[in-house]
């Protein structure tokens, strides 16, 4: 009479599951304390690159996983499965942040005036942020190629009333001011610093926005840099274009005029 072995089950498989378990909690938990603040961004940072291990763990002993559950018919299928398809939920972030690195242009600093960018507040950066340092001439033309539409706004309209339409678009969209609003008796210059964050991951960054009346037309110039990162995925270009394009209707809505081209 021939015995027939009894099934094993699969110590990968669990593992597999566990692993992807942790990393997907790890992922929620840094995600949810870093937008309340009770994370610290280098320290964010870190943790997603963690998780991004801990995932890559979690396929890889699902894939010894079914090895054996082929080879040997070893038990442990649905913790494999829970596990792959955990750990693919995962790295599905990292895998969008991947692309956009490919479509969007390698740039954390943008600005709408290259010979004279808006002065940001350095006043509580440190050694582990960006440095920030003037744009090369190939950083200038490839902001310029890639994002046409950041372009400064001329309004011929009194500097007062550009002034408070900026101020009223910043309230709106509730960034953190560096300083409160300059007065502006006797001025013909302003420059109004900020720090606001990405949508999604909450990432800070600098934003400086200049208004400036040149006696014909007042010209509004805007930057917006991060704070951290090699690659800002294409966030401040996307702030100073909303932002704006907001001013634009917020001066029209006041005034009913359009700026000056």
């Amino acid at each position: 009479m021939v015995s027939i072995p009894e099934r094993q089950t699969s110590k990968a498989a669990g593992w597999s599951r566990r692993t992807a378990a942790f990393s997907m909690v790890l992922l929620l938990t840094n995600f949810v304390g870093h937008r309340f603040g009770l994370v610290q961004t280098p320290v964010f940072l870190w943790v997603l690159g963690v998780v991004a291990l801990l995932a890559a763990l979690a396929l890889l002993f699902a894939g010894l996983a079914f090895a054996r559950l082929w080879n040997f018919g070893d038990r442990g299928g649905r913790d494999l499965t829970v596990g792959a398809l955990l750990a693919l939920l995962v790295l599905t972030p990292y895998g969008v942040a991947a692309y956009w690195a490919t479509i969007y242009p390698p740039l954390r600093d943008i600005s709408t005036d290259f010979d004279e960018p808006p002065a940001l507040d350095v006043g509580d950066r440190t050694r582990d942020m960006n440095v920030l340092s003037p744009p090369t001439p190939g950083e200038q033309t490839l902001q310029t190629d890639s994002y046409p539409l950041v372009t400064a706004r001329s309004y011929d309209l009194p500097f007062e009333t550009v002034v408070n339409a900026v101020e009223t678009v910043l309230d709106r969209r509730g960034w953190d001011l560096s300083e409160p609003y300059p007065e502006l008796a006797g001025q013909t210059e302003v420059t109004i610093t900020a720090i606001a964050s990405s949508f999604v991951v909450g990432l800070p960054a600098d934003v400086a926005i200049r208004v400036r009346d040149d006696g014909d037309t007042v010209i509004v110039d805007m930057r917006s840099a991060s704070r951290y990162g090699r690659h800002d995925l294409g966030d401040n270009a996307a702030r100073i274009t909303d932002f704006l394009a907001e001013l634009d209707q917020e001066v029209a809505g006041q005034v009913g005029a359009a700026p000056a081209q």
